[in-house]
């Protein structure tokens, strides 16, 4: 009877440790060697997965009932990596090499009459057709790091859901449509210093959504700003053939466009003017640069939300000399990990996120929570990060306080 209950207890410790496979790895360029940054790495078919980090690393927990399914990892510019879950080491980290793929000459692929800001035009006025028209929920990871004069000054970080009706073009262009809820928060101590008064204090994670330019069709609507679009090179995504467009004159935009569908599924915004912002005792602030990446990934023959990111930077002013005294620069990222389309599960309106700071309304840190949450293993701080926030106590030390 021992005997049978001893391996039993083998049997069922085997059996709950096998219902998560965990693939860690880093992705480089095929021929550079070069770190990736935000690369796809999802299951073919299946609306689960991750986006690698800053140095193209990630840490990808998958069901065990998936191993017989595809691992993929895709970027703008590159071939789709393949290959069967199985066959990837579980044990030890691993290299993935991705091949890029042949840049076409618009001459050859741009065969129709249409300009570039028709295209761009054409992608806009599809975006009914190309993302959900039913509602849908997406789980998530947030993160929003600030920089003071060139040294990381907090991080928060929190579990997120997301829930929206569909993607029909709202009457106000800058008032949140999703549903919000945080499910878990966590921040250091530095998120509650005198230094945070020269950020923004509003909510920082609405703030974000609010950039989804497609969600929220906050593009230029005048003729002048088409005319200028002008073509780049196209390429591959997820091994389509996409339409590189670019306007580059008071700002930047680039946009990759889904040459099937004209669905947008990438796009990039740079945007770098002086503008006066707020009075904090003897300084005054000037906005100075705003950058702004958006991807999408196809599901269900619709595109959702992969990573939206968005750095800004405030330049601080003595305000008797006009002498530059520090930058601020604030750095938020969402990255998108599972996705369930047509979802009736509405978000809870007693976790539903509030108007105000994030900092406000976490609960007490829940390391059992973090200690299995899949993105924030996926998205690792790099050493600077770390080495800034760590000069008083460890990380973790600082959640729990």
């Amino acid at each position: 009877m021992r005997r049978c209950l001893l391996c039993l207890m083998v049997a069922l410790s085997g059996f709950s440790f096998a219902q998560q496979i965990t693939i860690t790895g880093k992705i480089v360029d095929g021929e550079t060697k070069e770190a990736l940054p935000f690369a796809s790495v999802f299951i073919s078919g299946k609306t689960i997965g991750v986006v690698s980090n800053a140095q193209g690393e990630f840490d990808f927990h998958i069901p065990a009932d998936m191993r017989n399914d595809i691992f993929a990892v895709s970027m703008i510019g590159y071939k789709t990596f393949e290959t069967p879950v199985w066959s990837l080491s579980t044990t030890e980290a691993i290299t993935i090499q991705m091949a890029a793929a042949a840049v076409m000459l618009k001459e050859v692929v741009v065969t129709d009459s249409l300009r570039a800001g028709e295209i761009l035009k054409l992608a806009i006025t599809r975006i009914d057709q190309n993302y959900p028209m039913e509602p849908f929920l997406m789980e998530g990871f947030y993160r929003d790091l600030k920089n003071l004069g060139g040294t990381y000054i907090s991080l928060l970080e929190a579990a997120i859901k997301i829930y929206d009706d569909n993607y029909v073009e709202p009457r106000n262009k800058f008032k949140l449509r999703e549903r919000v809820s945080l499910q878990e928060v966590r921040r250091s101590l530095g998120y509650s210093s005198k230094f945070t008064a020269f950020f923004d204090k509003d909510n920082l994670l609405e703030d974000l959504l609010l950039n989804n330019n497609v969600r929220y069709r906050q593009f230029p609507d005048d003729d002048a700003f088409f005319k200028r679009v002008k073509f780049e090179h196209d390429t591959y995504y997820n091994d389509r053939e996409v339409f590189v467009v670019e306007y580059a004159h008071d700002f930047l935009l680039r946009v990759y466009i889904d040459k099937e569908t004209y669905g947008i599924i990438h796009l990039e915004y740079t945007n770098k003017h002086q503008e006066d912002l707020e009075k904090v005792r003897d300084l005054e602030s000037k906005f100075a640069k705003i950058k702004r990446v958006i991807d999408f990934k196809f599901v269900d023959s619709k595109l959702y939300l992969n990573y939206l990111t968005v750095t800004s930077q405030v330049n601080w002013y003595d305000k008797e000399t006009g002498d530059l005294k520090f930058e601020a620069e604030l750095q938020r990222e969402l990255l998108i990990n599972r996705i369930y389309p047509n979802s009736k599960e509405r978000v809870s309106l007693a976790k539903k996120m509030k108007g105000y700071g994030l900092q406000y309304q976490d609960q007490r840190y829940n390391e059992k929570f973090w200690d299995n949450y899949n993105v924030i293993k996926a998205t690792p701080l790099d050493k600077k990060i770390i080495q800034d926030l760590e000069r008083e106590e460890p990380l973790e030390k600082q959640f729990k306080e």
